[in-house]
């Protein structure tokens, strides 16, 4: 059942169970593992923008299953997530994405992770997501740009490349619709993008471009998108 929901404000709920699939004592004391389930669905936890969403079974686990509402305009989808302000930590998740079927052929299934979301309409946020058709693209420089920082709305990637070429993007080892584990960290105006648990970060950004110094988290995607998303896990810097 696909769900459209709006946003509650009830404390974010702290489990480990149908999504996570980790013990709590395996997490940090403060750490927040957020539900991606069906009760966040229709307990409105999960508030979807240009979006619709199901739980489903995906490569063999659970995982929420996004993809862009039929009504919405080609850009950005979100769904917005009933945690604390978020200003400086730690986001895990693991996530796939790939174009959806009537996607055209420029569309290179965008998905990740957008921070400090700022005001209702959720159009100000830092981001860093993935573009998992260019990760072994035959074109070098297709695969130079398999990952990518944005700062909505100023800071397009197209602004970034334009003014920084490579400076806000890079390549990566990813695939189409293959669970890729993401953690972001951030601090103050640098945050650094690791890739399937490896201890060097795929992309540094020392001058994240947004005002604002805190906000709320989102999963992100684009509307010619389906992603994928599963074990998310939010520890807030000390």
């Amino acid at each position: 059942m696909s769900v459209r929901s709006r946003r509650s404000r009830r404390p974010p709920v702290v489990l480990a169970g149908l999504v996570l699939g980790v013990s709590p004592g395996a997490l940090p004391a403060q750490a927040l593992s957020v539900p991606l389930d069906r009760a966040a669905l229709e307990e409105g936890r999960l508030d979807l923008r240009a979006a619709v969403a199901e739980v489903v079974e995906y490569r063999g686990v659970p995982a929420l299953r996004v993809a862009g509402a039929q009504d919405a305009a080609p850009g950005s989808a979100l769904v917005l997530l009933d945690t604390p302000p978020f200003r400086d930590g730690t986001i895990e998740l693991e996530l796939a994405g790939a174009p959806a079927p009537d996607a055209g052929p420029s569309m290179r299934g965008f998905v990740g992770v957008a921070f400090r979301v700022a005001d209702a309409e959720a159009d100000r946020y830092e981001c860093f997501y993935l573009r998992p058709t260019n990760g072994r693209a035959a074109d070098p420089v297709r695969r130079s740009h398999a990952t990518q920082y944005v700062s909505h709305p100023e800071w397009t990637w197209q602004r970034l490349r334009l003014e920084s070429p490579g400076g806000f993007e890079t390549s990566a080892d990813i695939e189409p619709g293959a669970w890729t584990r993401v953690r972001i960290e951030v601090a103050g105006d640098a945050a650094r993008l690791y890739l399937g648990g490896s201890a060097d970060p795929t992309l540094v950004v020392d001058d994240l471009k947004g005002a604002q110094a805190e906000g709320g988290l989102a999963l992100w995607l684009h509307t010619s998108t389906v992603a994928h998303f599963r074990n998310l896990v939010v520890t807030p810097a000390p």
